[in-house]
């Protein structure tokens, strides 16, 4: 479930890893690139979001990140940097809840069991070298009474989160257990972006100027 197109767009072999534009007008993804010290500025993909006939969940959120940032690419001066992020239950993809009915019947949808977290990253080099992958996350929720739910909706936090939850929030009280990135839950998986900095020759170092 990952891709590269052309063999340019290579940095300098151990060197920086360069400042990136990030297609996304997510905090917590620029929190994550920030945290690691990565330098960025945001300019933010406006792309139909649709699924298509048949397609995958990896398929699906692997494709809209290469889209995103294919769509902010052009004239870009860096390599621009892009994610999607799906919660998986039953086959059935949930983004994001229309409404607080909507955020309401995922959480009971979720409630005591186990569900697939995709989250993917596309890395778009300015001579259009494009590299991809899709990183999955199991997250156990505990079970979950209506009361609860309906009061964590009230809270807001879910309403702009895939699955109608925030890990790094006070979701993090629904969850039982995980197994994989949680920092793909969050919405930009480390391990993920990591190789792909490698693949371009510009390995993720700790204490290295980066950007």
């Amino acid at each position: 479930m990952s891709g590269e197109s052309g063999e340019a767009g290579r940095g300098k072999a151990g060197g920086p890893v360069p400042s990136l534009v990030l297609a996304s007008g997510s905090p917590r993804r620029a929190e994550i690139l920030s945290t690691l010290g990565i330098a960025f500025r945001v300019q933010v993909a406006d792309i139909d979001e649709t699924p298509r006939p048949g397609e995958s969940p990896p398929a699906l959120v692997e494709r809209l990140a290469r889209e995103k940032s294919a769509a902010v690419a052009p004239g870009a001066d860096a390599p621009v940097l892009a994610g999607d992020t799906v919660v998986v239950v039953d086959g059935r993809v949930l983004g994001k809840p229309a409404d607080a009915d909507e955020a309401v019947a995922m959480l009971l949808a979720l409630s005591g069991r186990s569900h697939r977290v995709l989250s993917s990253l596309a890395l778009v080099e300015p001579d259009g070298a494009v590299r991809s992958g899709v990183e999955a996350t199991r997250v156990t929720f505990r079970e979950l009474d209506a009361e609860e739910i309906r009061a964590y909706v009230a809270t807001g936090e879910p309403m702009d989160k895939a699955g109608a939850y925030g890990i790094q929030g006070r979701g993090a009280a629904l969850v039982r257990g995980l197994e994989g990135d949680y920092s793909g839950v969050v919405g930009l998986p480390v391990s993920l972006l990591v190789r792909l900095l490698a693949e371009r020759g510009t390995p993720y170092r700790f204490g290295a100027g980066q950007g």
